[in-house]
């Protein structure tokens, strides 16, 4: 009789004794059957044995095989292949013996317990080890994976061009108006008009692209030494030498009715809070006021320096404004608070003179009077470059930051400045390389800025020759600058440890609206009528330069 007859028969309900008569309860055997055992209970035992042989408790996974439920088809069908396989193998080792005896049973559970205790012992190594001998066997046997091509990777993208070596700005307009000197240039926030104002205490409004003049604005009793554009661009702010900071609607042409009043010396820096309501003021008295610009009140006092305060600036977000003084120091300024976080002093100590936040708001520009322009990362407190190559050591300079490269790829940023010898310059802010010398004021530059405008990318100066000129940056291919390449200006050596600081900026007097003749130079070419109140001015004798 065979295996599956036996199943069958074991699973024959008892009460079916027709088709089973050996199936029996103790209770009706005899007394001899159950001492001496039977042999359909001989039978019923070599079955079990065989059955368990045949189908062993084994677990088809590995033990560190977890499921997420997640598991692709692929997967399930490696696993399934897998568990039928080794039950393959281990039918052909363990083949049923007709003839078993109760130590063969013994000795097959002590095997398992010895397989438990060694799977339990195994590491994830060893468990991944097989997995991956698994899959090769699997390979090896189906060929289905083999066969498969894998997933095509799409070429990497072509490296950018390299970005341009230099700029190639032309001058677009050449503006006149103004009477006396120009000590500052501003474009309005949407690029359509730029703002200048003089020595003749002017301020005039013109468009952008046509350079036509749009509005002069007069009121100031002395010459204008800053101005400021509000984020909404209606309104321009204005700093005088006569001590007042005025309001004016760019749209009516008309000033605010009541002046900004409260600095005891001459106003020489403003800067926009970025929601508008709030301006900031520093002034030759050495304080930086806070003001509410609805009702004209001061609503902070920072005692900021020991020296006249030349530069402010307000950070994008409006959490911070940076100060800076002749007497070497450059503060950040928490504006809720009022507190100072931080103090950046350069080794050599050169006065500062102005300032300007970057665009990202996580440096400082700083201009000093030792023909430097320091970049500042005032977190950590260190200057992280120095760009030189340009002369200041007798005036304020303005400046800021600009955008070049080719079409089509993002910007990198440049650095630009005005020099006292009627260039202009401007530098690559990582590699410090000047990128271009711009020449065309026929004096000292004191006031630039940059813009962009129907994709078009302008830069705006200023300066004692009483002249705005408008720059526009004539786009050029890589091929193009390929072929009529020249040789970029060579940068200087670094002077950042130079302490050779001449007497002429030490010992410099400070003039009001930042416009005033080499100290000590009786025969300066500077016209006296560039200068507010018709001659120089000296300041409190403490001998340090303060330009605006």
């Amino acid at each position: 009789m065979d295996n599956s007859s036996k199943r069958r028969r074991l699973d024959t309900p008892r009460n079916n004794t027709r088709n089973a008569p050996f199936v029996q309860s103790p209770a009706e055997s005899s007394s001899d059957e159950l001492a001496a055992g039977s042999d359909h209970d001989e039978a019923r035992r070599r079955t079990s044995w065989s059955i368990q042989k045949a189908y062993p408790p084994k677990r088809p996974y590995p033990k560190s095989r977890s499921f997420s439920g997640s598991e692709s088809p692929d997967e399930l069908a490696v696993d399934a292949e897998e568990y039928w396989r080794s039950s393959r193998r281990n039918r052909g080792r363990r083949s049923p013996s007709p003839v078993q005896d109760s130590d063969m049973m013994s000795e097959r559970y002590e095997d398992d317990e010895e397989e438990m205790g060694e799977d339990a012992e195994d590491t994830d190594q060893q468990d991944e080890q097989e997995d991956e001998d698994g899959d090769a066997e699997d390979e090896g046997d189906d060929g289905e994976y083999s066969d498969r091509s894998p997933t095509p990777v799409p070429p990497p993208p072509p490296p950018p061009p390299p970005k341009p070596d230099r700029l190639n700005y032309k001058e677009k307009y050449l503006l006149r108006g103004h009477l006396r000197g120009i000590s500052a240039v501003r474009f309005s926030p949407d690029a359509s008009m730029i703002a200048s104002g003089g020595a003749d205490g002017a301020i005039k409004i013109w468009d952008t692209l046509s350079g036509k003049l749009i509005h002069t604005f007069e009121g100031h009793l002395a010459g204008v030494s800053t101005i400021a554009w509000s984020p909404d661009g209606a309104t321009i702010a204005s700093g005088s030498d006569d001590k007042t900071i005025r309001l004016w609607n760019v749209s009516t042409g008309k000033a605010h009715p009541i002046p900004f009043i409260g600095h005891h010396n001459y106003v020489y820096q403003i800067a926009f809070s970025p929601k508008g309501n709030m301006l900031v003021s520093g002034s030759y008295d050495e304080a930086v006021f806070l003001w509410d610009v609805r009702s004209a009140r001061v609503m902070k006092s920072l005692p900021a320096h020991s020296d006249p305060v030349g530069g402010i600036d307000v950070v994008w977000d409006g959490t911070l404004i940076a100060s800076c003084a002749t007497d070497g120091l450059i503060r950040i300024w928490d504006t809720a608070t009022g507190q100072c976080l931080r103090t950046l002093v350069h080794e050599d100590n050169p006065p500062v003179t102005s300032v300007k936040f970057s665009p990202n708001g996580k440096f400082v520009l700083a201009w000093t009077l030792d023909d430097c322009v320091r970049l500042w990362n005032y977190v950590e407190g260190r200057c992280i470059k120095t760009y030189q190559g340009h002369a200041n050591r007798k005036y304020s300079l303005g400046g800021g930051f600009g955008k070049y490269g080719y079409a089509g790829i993002p910007p990198d940023a440049f650095a630009v400045s005005g020099s006292e010898d009627g260039s202009i310059l401007c530098w690559d802010v990582v590699s410090k390389k000047v990128l271009q010398r711009i020449e065309g004021h026929n004096d000292v530059v004191l006031g630039v800025d940059t813009c962009t405008i129907e994709n078009k990318r302008l830069l705006v100066s200023c300066g004692l020759d009483r002249t705005v000129r408008v720059w526009e940056d004539i786009e050029r291919s890589p091929e193009e600058d390929q072929v009529g390449e020249q040789p970029a200006v060579p940068e200087p050596e670094s002077k950042d440890k130079d302490t050779d600081m001449t007497d002429a900026v030490e010992n410099a007097a400070p003039q009001p609206n930042g416009i005033h003749p080499p100290n000590g130079d009786s025969n300066a070419n500077t016209p006296n009528d560039d200068l507010p109140n018709g001659d120089a001015q000296t300041g409190d004798g403490d001998g340090d330069a303060m330009m605006e």
